[in-house]
This record gives structure tokens, sequence and C-alpha cells, in this order.
């Protein structure tokens, strides 16, 4: 719930980034996946699949985002007021965590490496940053 009609233009923003985010967020998990597969051998079901991601240190880079779905799911269905800040900063950190750098942390790193091999990926990371850069002019 918004505290003001001031947060509504954000919070719809944030609504659009999280969609975004889930959906980036799926398909990273299922490039994962198939890199995984290279590696380890076929994963053989979705309950092995789901240990794996909550478990194994291959998936661990993606851990961050699913955390960070959780706060904005938060923010977004809150029975109590929602302010401008709550919001401008989930979308401050979305930004932040959607850096894909060559050289940068192993997030940042896996992340890069992820835009360069999938093409879709790359494609729902434009949208997103796109998407993002409208959110400077909210504040």
């Amino acid at each position: 719930m918004a505290l003001d009609s001031s947060v509504d233009p954000a919070l719809q923003q944030l609504r659009e980034v999280r969609l975004k985010i889930l959906r980036l967020h799926k398909a990273l998990l299922e490039s994962e996946r198939v890199t995984y597969e290279q590696f380890y051998g076929r994963i053989t079901s979705s309950g092995e699949f789901f240990r794996l991601v909550v478990d194994h240190e291959w998936f661990n880079w993606l851990r961050p985002m699913s955390q960070f779905i959780i706060q904005m799911d938060d923010v977004i269905h809150a029975k109590e007021p929602v302010d401008l800040q709550q919001v401008s900063s989930l979308l401050e950190q979305a930004q932040i965590m959607l850096q894909p750098v060559e050289e940068g942390t192993l997030t940042e790193k896996r992340y890069y490496q992820a835009i360069q091999r999938d093409p879709d990926i790359a494609m729902m990371h434009g949208e997103i940053s796109k998407l993002l850069q409208g959110s400077k002019s909210l504040d």
C-alpha cells in the first residue's frame, strides 16, 4: 500500500522491474542448468534441480537475486504504507545487482558470462537496464 500518490509511479515501476527480474532469474537458472549439465551430467528431476539450486556452489551466485525478488515482493505487497525512499532504494539495488563485469566479482563475472552465452538473457538485461534508467527520473 502506497503512502501517497507520489509513490505510485515508482511502485508501478518496481512491479515492472520485479516481473522482468523474475523472468531473467528463470532464464539464468535454465542457462546455468544447461552449463552445469555439461560439466556434471544430466539433472534427472525437478526435485534434484531444486536441491542443486539451493545447495550447490554452482548456483550460489544466483541466490542474492532470489532474495532480492523476495525483498521486492515484501514492499509491493506490504500491508503498511510504503514510502518513496523504500521503493527508490530497491530500484537502485537492482541497478547495482545487475552489473555484468568481465573481471568483476563472482556474481558480476557469471552474469557477464550468461549474457555472452545466451542472447535471450542479453535482451532481458537490456530491457531491465532501460527500465531502470527511467527510475532515476522518479527521485
